[in-house]
Order: C-alpha cells, then structure tokens, then sequence
C-alpha cells in the first residue's frame, strides 16, 4: 500500500505572524485575504501545502478574531445603530447584507477554487486600486453625509461587498468605493463602510464557526489559537489607532500600495516562469 506523502506542519510563528497581519489589513483597503495567501507565498512558507480543510479552519479563526475585536472596540456604534434603526435604515442595511449573504452563500466555493491563486489575486489588487482611484477623484462629487443614505445606496454597498468575494477586492476597498462613486464625503463612506461591513464580517465569521467547528490536531488547534490571538490583538489595536488616522483621507495611497503589491507578485511570476522555462 502507498503511503500518503506527509502534510508539513504550521509553524506557530508564520500562523502568528499571519494573525497580526490580519488587523491593519482587514481595516485598510488592502485585502486581507490577498495578504493571507501571498505573504506565505512570498516569503517561501509551505502554507499553500498545509491540509486544505486546516487552512480553511485556520483563516475562518482570522475573520473571528478580527470581527471580535471591531465587536468590542465598536460596541458603542453597534448599540446606537440598533437604537436608531427606523424601516428606512433597516431597508439600507438590508440592502448592504443580502447581495454578498447570497453570493457568498451560492459562489464563495467556486471562487476561491477558481481564483484563489497569486496571478488573480494580483488582477483583484489592480482592478481595485483602479476603481479606488477614479471613485475618490471623481470631480464635483462627494458632499452627501450619512444621514442622506438610501435604499439604493445600501445596495450599492451590498453589491460592493458581493464582488470583495474576489481575492485581492478587498471588502472595506470596493465599499468605500461604492460610497464615494454615490457621492458621499471621504468620511461618511468610512462610516457607511464599516455600517455595511461589519454585520457582514460578524455573521460570515458566526456561520463559519458552526461550520468548522469540529476537533483538529493539536498542532492545528495551537495555530489556530496562535493566528486567532493574533488577529484580534491586531485587529483592536488597529482599529482603535488607524480607525481615525484614516477617517476622511484620501483612497490614491491605498491604490498605489495595492498596485505595488501587484507588481511585486507579477515579478515574482515572471521570474518563476523563465526559471522554470
């Protein structure tokens, strides 16, 4: 009988330095999950061979991490949106939750068999820094505030966060984006952003959990802990110091960091390709 080669083993250093990458990224219109996949890849790790299921287990205890963390330090907005909530904002929220509910429900897997690799990842990151780009330059808008928010901006957002589903998007990216091309000032689509985001975050990361959650090995289970740990520690730093460095400040920073990143992962494929040719 042949015998199966060995999966590797998670360094519990490379999943906590994964972990405390997750928090500034997951607040920044970066991608987390582009960094999540090309960090390790990069740097040479063995993650991309880990036991796909492990992997899978392992950045659904990031997002529980990360969105535990935006729970805490945004109790406060959390309870005042519950507070305020009349039929309109609850149509609006409606509107941001139900395109990506649907699409992560009916497409996620496809997507990330179909798309999940450095070269699309890449693609994500330009087509993202693009529309980032335009969206924040666009002259003569961008004086609405969030009380003018309406059902169809609501589904700009969800649909917004439907195509974040894309490696490389990025969900705070593609949301910020939909807020500036509808007109809103560079602060109210930080708010607006975070107002769509973050139910979706908490419950993706919820339904996640009860999917996955079953034992694993005690290598596993200590990684896990080690990237979870580590994101929610990120994740509430973050928040609480880039949260409002980055309120109202313009996207063309941002594209420019995702397009460098780009263009350091079409290098590296480049050079692998003529290697390997």
């Amino acid at each position: 009988m042949l015998n199966r080669a060995r999966k590797p083993a998670f360094p519990i250093l490379e999943a906590l330095a994964l972990g405390l990458v997750q928090g500034p990224t997951e607040l920044l219109p970066v991608s987390s999950s582009a960094h999540t996949t090309l960090l390790p890849w990069l740097a040479g790790w063995r993650y991309s061979e880990l036991d796909a299921e492990l992997r899978k287990s392992f950045e659904v205890a990031l997002h529980a991490g990360a969105g535990l963390a935006l729970a805490i330090d945004r109790r406060g907005e959390l309870l005042e949106d519950a507070a305020a909530l009349d039929r309109r904002r609850a149509a609006v929220l409606a509107c941001s939750i139900g395109p990506p509910a649907i699409a992560g429900y009916t497409l996620r897997r496809l997507i990330e068999r179909r798309m999940g690799g450095p070269r699309s990842i890449a693609a994500g990151l330009v087509a993202g820094a693009a529309a980032m780009a335009l969206a924040d330059a666009r002259p003569g808008r961008g004086a609405r505030s969030v009380e003018e928010v309406g059902v169809l901006d609501g589904l700009a957002l969800g649909l917004a966060q439907a195509l974040a589903l894309i490696p490389g998007v990025s969900r705070n990216g593609a949301t910020l984006t939909a807020a500036r091309a509808r007109g809103f000032t560079r602060g109210a689509a930080q708010e607006l952003s975070w107002h769509a985001a973050l139910p979706v975050i908490l419950g993706a990361g919820a339904l996640e959990l009860g999917r996955f959650a079953r034992p694993v090995a005690a290598e596993g289970a200590a990684a896990m802990a080690a990237g979870g740990a580590g994101a929610f520690a990120s994740t509430l730093l973050s928040s609480r110091v880039l949260g409002r460095r980055t309120r109202g400040r313009a996207l063309f920073p941002f594209s420019l960091y995702r397009g460098a990143l780009a263009l350091v992962v079409i290098r590296r494929l480049r050079c692998a390709h003529n290697r390997d040719g």
